[in-house]
């Protein structure tokens, strides 16, 4: 059998798919037109954020049993498309829990310690020392929005941290919840409550814009928005509006509406935000897990 890795993985899972006796082919973010070509004798595909795994490409596949997404959600594929064909479709949604609640971890410091602008500051000669005054986040209230696996994490963290934690999510559990010493509040209140807001949420019709002009005037001016979800669940205008006219105090994100965020765009002009490429999974430790989990599941799958 073959299995196409059409973006980067860990060698440790094509470790475990050699080892099952599977042919494997690399070929690193392949577009539609070269997909079309390379699955056409395929058994599985691994892919990532990208490539698009289209209709058109799962059409082509006559012998494709599994796609698997080595990472979080699976928008990226065509689950109808694959659902008529009987194509499983597997990920690992736990595989990156940790590193990206450390990472909304380490852009919630960076804002409110404004080492990102201190760091500028120093390379440009500048001895910005009055204007880097921070704010200590002990006794201070997080509003987690999602709690799942990475909310958790998040939550976890923040109550060691000696923070007060709020929590919304369409669905609540309250054990877990105490857990991490959090209780659930209504969306708005947890917005007009927190000192920092931090979104843990999937992209689907429900969560779009969930974060628009309106809630962010809920906030509080002081408030600090960390955003390692999906880029569309914060209106990015209003953002924008926000952070220049003071109605929140700053942001740090990881995603955006628009990937790669263009080099013009109005947020890198703003000195009250922290800015990373999309890299909430790009630990070590997170893609050994998100490569070997999909890989095993395409073992157990092919195998029957």
């Amino acid at each position: 059998m073959k299995v196409l890795v059409a973006a980067p993985v860990h060698e440790k899972a094509v470790e475990v798919l050699k080892n099952a006796g599977f042919e494997v082919v690399y070929r690193e973010y392949p577009d539609e037109d070269r997909l079309v070509e390379l699955v056409r004798d395929v058994d599985a595909i691994i892919v990532r954020s990208k490539p698009k795994v289209t209709r058109r490409v799962i059409k082509s596949a006559p012998r494709l049993k599994v796609i698997a997404r080595a990472g979080v959600g699976l928008d990226n594929i065509d689950l109808d498309a694959a659902k008529e064909r009987g194509i499983k479709v597997v990920n690992s949604p736990g595989a990156s829990s940790r590193s990206v609640a450390e990472l909304a971890f380490g852009l919630l410091f960076a804002v409110a310690r404004k080492i990102a602008f201190a760091d500028r500051k120093m390379r440009e000669g500048i001895w910005a020392k009055k204007q880097a005054m921070g704010v200590e986040l002990e006794g201070k209230t997080i509003g987690v929005v999602g709690f799942g696996r990475i909310g958790y994490q998040v939550a976890k963290i923040a109550n060691a941290f000696g923070m007060k934690v709020l929590l919304y999510d369409p669905y609540p559990k309250e054990e877990r919840a105490k857990e991490v010493g959090g209780s659930f509040a209504s969306l708005e209140d947890l917005l007009r409550e927190s000192d920092v807001v931090t979104l843990h949420v999937p992209l689907v019709e429900a969560t779009y814009h969930m974060i628009n002009e309106e809630r962010l005037k809920l906030m509080k001016p002081t408030a600090i928005l960390i955003n390692a979800a999906r880029g569309a669940v914060v209106d990015t205008k209003a953002l924008v509006k926000a952070l220049q006219e003071g109605w929140i105090a700053g942001a740090g994100l990881d995603v955006y509406e628009e990937e790669p965020l263009p080099k013009d765009h109005p947020l890198t002009k703003l000195d009250n935000v922290v800015l990373t490429p999309h890299i909430g999974a790009s630990t070590v430790e997170a893609q050994m897990r998100a490569g070997v989990q999909v890989a095993e599941q395409i073992v157990e799958i092919l195998k029957g």
